[in-house]
């Protein structure tokens, strides 16, 4: 199998590709994730948990039912992926092969690009692998604030649960807002949601940290460029095995109107709740169901997750202390989006960007993930 040229426009680093080579160190790499992945295992709990599905008794417990059927749907789907990815590695040979015989450049330019396709999508798969923190196979809650910056900031805010949230649609993951707290003249000023899909803590745990806005402002009538903060919180889902107990008389807690954007009710009744746990003086909130005890539900569950990545950080400070690591190595800012006078989206820790803001904004975020990812795990190497 002789070497062939890329396509015209190639962005590659390389001119000429090793087809031979290439499709070895493919191979060798999909073996690799395939053996992390233990799709065998996979096949076992796959089986194990269509069982359960199709147990006439599913549904008496809604909330083990979506467990069961969330595990399931995601198995299957990187399973399938999986398996999709191993035929299509072993079709590119034929596809090489038959182009060489035929001495058809069409066939071979159609051949290199499936080569680039495929090395793209076994790069993305192999990013799961380095998934293996505690609770990296758990699903995220994500809470955003307004920091720096007035009405920007607050804008900036509402941008980036827009931009998660379209990230989550676009890969079919189900998302659930908790509680929004609406700006007096844009935007938000925190917000609250998840993601329901296993190994969403670990995925976007990277986006965690202060986020940076550089535009002309909108909202400045002489239009001058203002730079707005917003930050990141990604928590791990808590789960019965965490053992999170809250103490009631530790808690305060206020029910209230929910609302919307500008104050506006829209809730006739006080069902909205507010828990402030004294201790830690952690103040959490929802609002998006209509029953003050299902509001109450799902607001303890937010404040267990943050009272379980208290305790995490907690554990991480003793054993950085233990190695003389101050616990800065992650820094704070952790991503720019500037908008003028350039465009261009930045990543301070990895160095990764794109010159595509507002694709970025509409939720293409796999390369900055799967980049922090990367350099998460580089980071943990060195330690």
């Amino acid at each position: 199998m002789r070497p062939v040229a890329r396509p015209a426009g190639y962005a590659g680093a390389v001119a000429v590709v090793d087809v031979s080579e290439e499709l070895k160190s493919l191979s060798s790499t999909m073996g690799s994730i395939e053996a992390v992945l233990d799709l065998d295992k996979m096949r076992a709990d796959i089986a194990v948990l269509e069982e359960q599905a199709a147990a006439p008794s599913l549904w008496d417990d809604p909330e083990n039912a979506q467990k069961i059927t969330s595990r399931l749907s995601y198995l299957q789907g990187q399973l399938r992926k999986a398996e999709e990815l191993r035929s299509r590695i072993d079709d590119l040979e034929v596809l090489f092969e038959l182009a060489d015989a035929e001495d058809d450049a069409d066939a071979r330019a159609e051949a290199v690009a499936e080569l680039d396709s495929v090395r793209k999508a076994v790069d993305e798969m192999e990013v799961r692998t380095l998934l293996s923190g505690e609770y990296d196979s758990r699903e995220a809650l994500v809470n955003i604030r307004a920091e720096a910056g007035g009405v920007d900031a607050a804008d900036f805010a509402e941008q980036l649960q827009r931009m998660y949230l379209r990230w989550a649609e676009r890969h079919g993951y189900k998302t659930e807002v908790y509680d929004t707290s609406y700006a007096e003249e844009a935007g938000i000023k925190s917000t609250t949601f998840a993601v329901q899909i296993p190994y969403a803590y670990g995925t976007l745990s990277v986006e965690q940290g202060t986020h940076r806005l550089v535009r002309i402002s909108p909202f400045d009538n002489q239009g001058r460029r203002q730079t707005s903060f917003a930050g990141v919180e990604v928590l791990p889902v808590v789960e019965k095995t965490d053992h999170i107990e809250i103490d009631e008389s530790e808690l305060r807690i206020d029910v209230y109107r929910s609302s919307g954007p500008g104050g506006q009710g829209v809730n006739t009744t006080d069902s909205a709740v507010r828990l402030t746990h004294i201790p830690t003086g952690i103040v959490v909130s929802c609002q998006n169901e209509r029953s003050q005890i299902q509001n109450k539900a799902s607001a303890m569950n937010v404040l267990q997750a943050k009272l379980l990545e208290r305790r995490r950080q907690e554990e991480q400070a003793k054993m950085d202390a233990l190695k003389g690591d101050g616990g800065n190595s992650w820094g704070n800012q952790m991503r720019s989006y500037v908008l003028h006078p350039y465009q261009m989206v930045k990543d301070l820790r990895t160095e990764f960007e794109v010159g595509n803001p507002q694709a970025v904004l509409d939720g293409e975020l796999d390369g900055f993930l799967e980049a922090g990812i990367r350099w998460r795990k580089q980071q943990e190497q060195q330690k």
